[in-house]
């Protein structure tokens, strides 16, 4: 039985522990998801001055972006459940010089923010590991002003993610965990035809967008990108949790050997497809 509560306690723990991999790999997710996060930017309609709520921020690549449009008249919120990579993510921007990052401890689910203060919200690559996205999505449309703008990154579906679901597969077997029923969070959640269009409608958006955006990962090799999802990827620590040390290293031994297919003369390249998900309040 799926437990939610369980579920979100757990993710808090993986993140705390994955923070310092994330920021340290953070130019390679940079190269990675640096075009997704444009869209997801153009897509909210981040300019000059705008109020811009950051969910799920992790490490805050994609603040420092959305921070650097908006110039010192702007403002953005990064807000994560976990604290250790929040500290991360305001390292990050006192490094870049931007004093309009503010950083908060805050539950995706549960957004303790005036109604109405923003004009964007943005979310890469979070929205889909909420257990309830419905009230993810209530809050987020409360947070937003009239005519304000929603915009995540979501991976598509599984078949477009070779990067990520031969992993995920590897691990669910020896884990002898089930899919995820719809509804559930998971990495895939989003992606399937015509589902972000109904949560996004359902929770009273409007002028509801997709776009897809190719994202292959390019890393050395195979060893290379079996090394960063091994240190930095929460979800699939989590997937493992329950497995003694020699088996989680024989399933990374085996993720390695099946992500050797994407290996290459110019080095690694893993299918990746994001989808851009955009609405207005």
């Amino acid at each position: 039985m799926f437990d939610p509560a369980h579920y979100k306690r757990s993710t808090r723990d993986q993140w705390e522990d994955a923070a310092e991999a994330w920021h340290r790999w953070g130019p390679a997710i940079e190269a990675w998801l640096g075009p997704a996060t444009s869209v997801m930017l153009d897509a909210a309609g981040v300019r000059e001055g705008s109020r811009v709520l950051d969910v799920a921020a992790g490490t805050g690549g994609q603040s420092i972006a959305a921070a650097r449009r908006t110039g010192p008249t702007g403002h953005v919120l990064a807000t994560d459940i976990a604290p250790t990579i929040l500290k991360y993510a305001a390292m990050q921007a006192a490094d870049a010089g931007l004093a309009n990052v503010e950083t908060r401890e805050l539950d995706g689910e549960n957004l303790a923010v005036p109604a109405g203060e923003f004009d964007a919200v943005i979310s890469r690559v979070g929205l889909i590991y909420f257990p309830d996205q419905r009230a993810a999505l209530a809050g987020i449309r409360t947070a937003l002003r009239d005519g304000g703008r929603l915009a995540a990154v979501v991976y598509s579906t599984a078949d477009r993610n070779g990067f990520f679901s031969v992993p995920v597969g590897i691990i669910r077997r020896r884990a002898e965990l089930p899919p995820p029923a719809p509804g559930q969070p998971g990495p895939f959640s989003l992606g399937g035809p015509g589902v972000a269009e109904q949560i996004l409608a359902d929770a009273g958006f409007r002028d509801i967008r997709v776009e897809a955006v190719p994202s292959p990962i390019r890393l050395a090799n195979a060893a290379e990108c079996a090394r960063f999802e091994r240190e930095s990827f929460g979800a699939l620590h989590q997937m493992l949790a329950g497995l003694p040390e020699t088996e989680r290293s024989a399933a990374w031994t085996e993720v390695e050997d099946a992500l050797r297919q994407f290996d290459g003369p110019d080095g690694f390249t893993g299918p990746c497809e994001m989808l851009v998900i955009s609405a207005a309040r």
